[in-house]
């Protein structure tokens, strides 16, 4: 079988790819598996770790705390060297700490089986956000949850997040 591609020289340095998610507890795995074909593709492998493990929790997030499909969007910036990862889900609700209220991160009692998940997120990510939706995508309202990644930072021979 024979593929094209275009020429690196023409491949566009921003991109971006949108995937439905349904109702489905396979979903967080579908949605790992096209990151990492994604970002892969574009050369972008350095950023698949981190990337993963944050899509995972985005997703999951929309899974859990919503009682329908859900849409991801990736889409490189900043020629390639940063991803920005977007879950969509039907749930108007801002969970903390996307919500932004001012003080302290949550605590989690170290019992609770959950909430753990977007403070990873905030952690890990270098930018993050969420906003309600209304009734903008497709009429569904519900919420939007992004953050973005990068390259790891190299502190004298040690690269850390």
């Amino acid at each position: 079988m024979v593929t094209v591609a275009p020429p690196r020289s023409e491949v566009s340095p921003s991109w971006a790819y949108a995937l439905h998610l349904p109702r489905d507890a396979r979903a967080v795995r579908i949605a790992r598996v096209t990151l990492r074909a994604v970002l892969a593709g574009h050369g972008m492998g350095q950023l698949i770790d981190n990337a993963e493990l944050l899509t995972s929790e985005l997703v999951t997030n929309a899974y859990r705390h919503s009682d329908g499909p859900a849409f991801l969007r990736l889409r490189g910036l900043e020629n390639g060297h940063r991803v920005r990862v977007s879950v969509w889900d039907s749930n108007p609700y801002i969970p903390p700490p996307f919500d932004r209220r001012p003080g302290l991160p949550r605590h989690v009692p170290p019992e609770a089986h959950g909430g753990r998940g977007l403070l990873l997120v905030r952690h890990y990510a270098e930018a993050w956000g969420g906003h309600p939706l209304g009734d903008g995508l497709f009429g569904c309202g519900g919420k939007l949850l992004w953050c973005e990644i990068g390259p790891p930072v190299t502190v004298t021979g040690v690269a850390t997040w």
